[in-house]
């Protein structure tokens, strides 16, 4: 047995019967933009491997059929006219009322019946978010369906998140995940497009949320549909996001190092100055030693805002846990 069927072996393991969530409100969340050809059977299987769970499906301003298939295979149809999926996901979590949230791409490429594992899981450790890890078959579905470049770019992004948030994923941007309703209710959700996962994860890092990742099988597109990822401007834009919640929410080491560079080069730049008065009791480069007292306040003002920007991002921290505690965790005693 290969490692991938152990991971897969191991996932199935977790959902013997009974099932433990009984009574738990369980919805599926499915953002949709022309996925028409693969949604029929992403409504379907999810309803037969969640059985009572309600499925809905956000159309984002789809130009096919994508709405009326989902509607005709049991799903609960919605509407988001704000294009991206970050836009569906904020409205989502805002309106949908459940215990635990199930959120999967429409195109098919994730397998339902680990949402099971994953539901039990969150449930049974009272988890807040429970990722699909990505895994596939063999070599030639891997490269069918994880193309290189987003393989590639997944290890790049994700090692990142992990260098400065921690080391508790493996695969930020599946789009496969079950939420708690503590999670769900306390996500600000502020990003517009794909880089809603890197959002997604941090939120979690950063409230020190306890999460798992369980292995799940990751297939190719079905024929005739379409992939609307661009890997280049939405890898860039996932790297903005990445830059812009390092800046937001570890200020004082970014702040730090500018400062830091700042002194070191008003030092470059000042020291033979200084050393210059020390030897003749003269200053003729004043330009030079106007520059490196210039630098030199930059970087103590600089190191001044880091501390002061540290200190309201703990104060948001403490809200945001404030808000997240304030939510049960799910409990299928209850």
């Amino acid at each position: 047995m290969s490692g991938m069927d152990s991971l897969l072996e191991q996932a199935r393991a977790l959902d013997p019967a009974p099932i433990p969530w009984a009574g738990l409100r369980v919805a599926v969340l499915i953002p949709c933009h022309n996925e028409a050809v693969a949604i029929p059977s992403v409504v379907a299987a999810f309803r037969t491997a969640l059985p009572g769970a309600v499925v809905y499906v956000y159309d984002n301003n789809s130009t096919d059929a994508t709405a009326a298939a989902a509607a005709a295979a049991g799903a609960v149809v919605r509407r988001e006219t704000q294009q991206g999926k970050g836009h569906v996901i904020r409205r989502g979590f805002a309106d949908i009322d459940a215990d635990v949230y199930v959120l999967v791409d429409g195109d098919d490429t994730y397998d339902a019946a680990a949402s099971p594992a994953m539901v039990r899981l969150l449930v049974e450790e009272q988890l807040d978010m429970v990722t699909g890890q990505r895994v596939s078959a063999d070599a030639v579905t891997a490269a069918a369906a994880y193309r290189r470049g987003h393989r590639l770019g997944n290890r790049v992004l994700t090692g990142l998140v992990r260098s400065v948030f921690g080391a508790r994923v493996s695969d930020m941007l599946s789009g496969y995940r079950a939420f708690s309703r503590r999670y769900v209710k306390s996500f600000p959700a502020l990003s517009a497009g794909f880089e809603i996962e890197t959002e997604m994860t941090v939120h979690a890092l950063e409230l020190a949320m306890p999460v798992a990742e369980l292995p799940t099988r990751y297939k190719e597109r079905p024929a005739g549909s379409r992939s609307k990822l661009r890997t280049y401007s939405d890898g860039a834009r996932i790297l903005g996001t990445i830059v812009a919640l390092v800046r937001q929410e570890r200020p004082l080491p970014v702040f730090g190092w500018a400062a830091l560079l700042l002194l070191l080069a008003g030092l470059a730049v000042g020291v033979p100055v200084i050393e210059e008065f020390r030897q003749t009791g003269l200053v003729p480069r004043l330009p030079s030693a106007v520059l490196a007292t210039g630098l030199v306040l930059l970087s103590f003002l600089s190191f001044s805002c880091g501390m002061i920007l540290d200190s309201v991002v703990r104060g948001r921290r403490e809200l945001r846990r404030l808000a997240y505690l304030a939510i049960a965790a799910p409990d299928a005693a209850h």
